[in-house]
Protein backbone atom coordinates (compact mmCIF):
# COMPACT_ATOMS: atom_id res chain seq x y z
CA UNK A 1 0.00 0.00 0.00
CA UNK A 2 1.10 3.22 -0.79
CA UNK A 3 0.21 6.63 0.55
CA UNK A 4 0.67 9.96 -0.87
CA UNK A 5 -0.52 13.01 1.16
CA UNK A 6 -0.89 16.78 0.11
CA UNK A 7 -2.82 19.92 0.87
CA UNK A 8 -0.81 21.47 3.38
CA UNK A 9 0.22 25.31 3.44
CA UNK A 10 0.53 28.10 5.51
CA UNK A 11 -2.71 29.58 7.20
CA UNK A 12 -3.24 32.20 9.68
CA UNK A 13 -5.07 31.49 12.68
CA UNK A 14 -9.01 30.77 12.44
CA UNK A 15 -8.69 29.69 8.57
CA UNK A 16 -8.93 26.15 7.09
CA UNK A 17 -7.07 23.70 4.94
CA UNK A 18 -8.15 20.35 3.87
CA UNK A 19 -5.19 17.40 3.68
CA UNK A 20 -6.01 14.29 1.21
CA UNK A 21 -4.51 11.35 1.51
CA UNK A 22 -4.92 9.02 -1.75
CA UNK A 23 -4.37 4.81 -1.24
CA UNK A 24 -2.91 2.55 -3.85
CA UNK A 25 -2.16 -0.90 -3.93
CA UNK A 26 -3.22 -3.42 -2.11
CA UNK A 27 -6.25 -1.48 -0.59
CA UNK A 28 -8.77 -3.83 -0.48
CA UNK A 29 -7.27 -5.10 3.39
CA UNK A 30 -7.62 -1.75 4.79
CA UNK A 31 -9.43 -1.55 7.69
CA UNK A 32 -8.80 2.21 8.48
CA UNK A 33 -7.22 5.55 7.49
CA UNK A 34 -6.39 8.07 9.97
CA UNK A 35 -4.39 11.36 10.27
CA UNK A 36 -1.46 12.18 12.80
CA UNK A 37 -0.29 15.55 14.27
CA UNK A 38 3.89 15.97 14.85
CA UNK A 39 4.93 18.79 16.25
CA UNK A 40 9.14 19.04 16.26
CA UNK A 41 10.06 17.09 18.91
CA UNK A 42 6.74 15.72 20.24
CA UNK A 43 5.09 12.73 19.72
CA UNK A 44 3.02 11.49 16.91
CA UNK A 45 -0.67 11.39 18.00
CA UNK A 46 -3.65 10.61 15.93
CA UNK A 47 -5.90 13.37 15.18
CA UNK A 48 -8.45 11.99 13.46
CA UNK A 49 -9.38 8.36 12.05
CA UNK A 50 -12.02 6.73 9.62
CA UNK A 51 -13.02 2.79 9.35
CA UNK A 52 -14.10 1.23 5.85
CA UNK A 53 -17.62 1.48 7.94
CA UNK A 54 -17.56 5.20 8.24
CA UNK A 55 -17.41 5.09 12.00
CA UNK A 56 -15.09 7.80 12.83
CA UNK A 57 -12.94 8.70 15.65
CA UNK A 58 -11.37 12.05 16.53
CA UNK A 59 -8.53 13.46 19.05
CA UNK A 60 -10.44 16.19 21.62
CA UNK A 61 -8.50 18.72 20.80
CA UNK A 62 -9.91 19.03 16.96
CA UNK A 63 -13.27 17.54 17.99
CA UNK A 64 -15.44 20.61 16.27
CA UNK A 65 -12.84 21.89 14.27
CA UNK A 66 -11.70 18.74 12.06
CA UNK A 67 -13.68 16.31 10.18
CA UNK A 68 -12.60 13.37 8.75
CA UNK A 69 -14.15 12.01 5.34
CA UNK A 70 -13.85 9.00 2.48
CA UNK A 71 -14.44 9.06 -0.89
CA UNK A 72 -14.26 5.37 -1.64
CA UNK A 73 -14.60 5.85 -5.34
CA UNK A 74 -11.13 7.88 -5.36
CA UNK A 75 -9.52 5.60 -2.70
CA UNK A 76 -8.71 8.97 -0.63
CA UNK A 77 -9.22 10.12 2.80
CA UNK A 78 -9.66 14.08 3.47
CA UNK A 79 -9.28 15.78 6.49
CA UNK A 80 -10.76 18.91 6.39
CA UNK A 81 -9.69 21.39 9.13
CA UNK A 82 -11.11 24.63 10.16
CA UNK A 83 -10.73 27.51 13.00
CA UNK A 84 -7.29 26.39 12.52
CA UNK A 85 -5.26 27.51 16.03
CA UNK A 86 -0.74 28.04 16.14
CA UNK A 87 -0.82 24.58 18.08
CA UNK A 88 -2.24 22.82 14.90
CA UNK A 89 1.02 23.01 13.36
CA UNK A 90 2.82 20.22 12.52
CA UNK A 91 3.70 17.74 10.24
CA UNK A 92 0.43 15.63 9.37
CA UNK A 93 0.45 12.29 8.30
CA UNK A 94 -1.63 9.65 6.61
CA UNK A 95 -1.62 6.32 8.22
CA UNK A 96 -3.34 3.20 6.99
CA UNK A 97 -4.07 0.04 8.78
CA UNK A 98 -4.27 -3.38 7.65
CA UNK A 99 -4.57 -6.53 9.53
CA UNK A 100 -0.67 -7.51 9.38
CA UNK A 101 0.47 -4.30 9.20
CA UNK A 102 0.48 -0.06 9.53
CA UNK A 103 1.33 1.97 6.70
CA UNK A 104 2.61 5.99 6.33
CA UNK A 105 2.21 8.56 3.90
CA UNK A 106 5.64 11.13 3.65
CA UNK A 107 3.71 13.44 5.78
CA UNK A 108 2.74 17.17 4.99
CA UNK A 109 3.71 20.31 6.90
CA UNK A 110 0.74 22.54 8.14
CA UNK A 111 1.95 25.91 9.86
CA UNK A 112 -0.90 27.98 11.44
CA UNK A 113 0.43 31.66 11.79
CA UNK A 114 -1.05 33.46 15.18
Amino acid sequence: VQLQASGGGLVQAGGSLRLSCAASGSISALNAMGWYHQAPGKQRYMVAAITTSNKTNYADSVKGRFTISRDNAKNTVYLQMNSLKPEDTAVYYCNAISPWKDYWGQGTQVTVSS
